[in-house]
């Protein structure tokens, strides 16, 4: 974890970032007059404070803040909610402390004067909070760089626009949005067009905010659209996921319109977040998964490849996070179903892209829902796992994996709960506090669903049984 700010300066990610003596003198000149400090919670959104700069620069920059215990021992709707090891009623909901990370100093354009550091968590007694995801990133990350490698990564996250704000769709309960888009605008450029005001900030904000902007194209569902980003180190990747998905949500309302990540949010094609991933040299950059002089893989790429395969229904509460991500598994949809594997086959679970520099392994179980830095770790992790045993690679699928007998996902978030409860693999790599932490979230979650009388249930029930 970073330390203290002013100890010793710290590199910045790329030169749209802000060093910490630059942001001073932003501060100070009265360019920046709002410090927004954030971590990512359980749920995948930025949590945290907006203090004013030159308060920032006074008191905090050179001895951080604090904020609830709370904060990863709630639900969507923020109830504090028993059972948590982490913080509870008779712990007293005490203080973590906030470890600014002065690597991601970075503006907001879309906030005029205002940028944003992102947090790891402590405990008022200096220790890292074990359960939260950034620091469950870093752990494997971690172990990684004790065999000498980096794990680099990018996340392909798909997203609905409708014309309907976000506090008229609120006031409606969601009913009656209007799509951006009419009609499948997949690869249409006249249907990234239509949108393109929008689609055009967000880029533009992103890249002035330190993220390096690939491309836009639409996607399947009425008014769904990609962004896609290029791949970088597994926490700044994770870093960069999370501030993407806020700003632009921020940028949408701007615009008066709304977007989704949901995993599922109507019966058509949902929402995707394709992860990518390879291994390098932590400090030469040198290919692991790919051995120039033979044009093949490597068997460090193939016991990669088979323990994420092996992990895969242990890990997919990490995956798929939410009652919602469920629903997007369905047979021939572009979904997984089948744990499998092929080359460039999109049928699969894990799809093998890529040669020499660019070989890669896309994940393509995870939803837009998905908190990046659970997924990578999960992913990261299983993969890591196969190194280590030596796990061998089954066969290749070929053809339709969906027909192809393969093992399948977890259809059910209690299902997905049920197999990490279960996973001793889990327990040895993240640890058992964790797990426990994270089945009970799933618990939370659970039964909120199973006591809750859905749209479906009145339509069919209310009058005709």
């Amino acid at each position: 974890m970073s330390t203290s700010p002013m100890n010793t300066p710290t590199p910045v990610r790329n030169d749209r970032m802000l060093t910490a003596e630059q942001l001073r003198g932003l501060v100070l000149g009265d360019e920046i007059d709002t410090v927004v400090l954030a971590f990512t919670d359980m749920q995948g959104r930025l949590q945290g404070k907006l203090l004013h700069a030159r308060f920032f620069l006074d008191e905090v920059l050179g001895h951080g803040t604090e904020g609830c215990n709370y904060l990863l021992a709630v639900d969507v709707d923020m109830n504090t909610v028993d059972g948590y090891e982490h913080a509870s009623w008779a712990s007293g909901y005490g203080d973590m402390e906030f470890i600014l990370d002065l690597a991601t100093i970075r503006r907001m354009p879309h906030r005029p004067g205002t940028v944003m550091i992102q947090c790891d968590l402590a405990s008022t007694t200096g220790e890292a909070v074990r359960v939260s995801p950034r620091e469950m990133l870093r752990v494997q990350t971690e172990r990684a760089a004790g065999r000498g490698w980096k794990a680099v990564a990018g996340t392909e996250l798909e997203f609905v626009i409708y014309d309907t704000p976000y506090d008229r769709a609120w006031n409606d309960g969601y009913r009656g949005l209007v799509p951006a888009n009419q009609y499948n605008v997949d690869y249409s450029i006249l249907g990234s067009t239509l949108v393109e005001p929008l689609l055009r900030e967000i880029r533009n904000t992103m890249y002035a905010s330190g993220l390096t902007v690939e491309s836009a194209k639409g996607e399947c569902n009425l008014g769904q659209h990609e962004i896609a980003f290029r791949y970088d180190e597994v926490i700044t990747t994770a870093d960069n996921h999370a501030y993407y998905k806020t700003a632009s949500k921020d940028i949408a309302r701007q615009h008066g319109k709304s977007i989704t990540f949901m995993a599922k949010p109507d019966q058509r094609e949902g929402n995707s977040c394709h992860v990518h991933m390879s291994l390098r040299g932590k400090d030469d950059d040198a290919l692991v998964f790919w051995d120039e002089a033979t044009g093949t893989r490597t068997p460090a790429y193939d016991h990669f490849i088979a323990g994420v395969l092996a992990t895969m229904r242990e890990f997919t509460l990490f995956y798929a996070p939410n009652i919602n991500s469920y629903k997007r598994f369905v047979k021939g949809s572009f979904a997984p179903t089948a744990v499998a594997w092929g080359i460039d086959n999109r049928t699969s679970a894990v799809r093998l892209v890529g040669r020499g520099a660019g070989a890669r392994m896309e994940n393509r179980l995870p939803g837009g829902d998905m908190n990046p830095y659970l997924g990578l770790a999960a992913m990261l992790a299983g993969g890591l796992y196969g190194i280590e045993h030596e796990l061998l690679l089954e066969p290749e699928t070929v053809g339709n994996a969906y027909e192809s007998g393969a093992p399948t996902v977890p259809s059910t978030m209690r299902e997905a709960r049920d197999a990490l409860a279960g996973s001793a693999i889990a327990a040895e790599v993240f640890g058992e506090d964790v797990v426990r932490h994270y089945v009970h979230y799933a618990d939370v979650e659970i039964e909120a669903f199973d006591a809750a009388v859905t749209d479906w249930e009145l339509r069919r029930g209310f009058e005709r049984l």
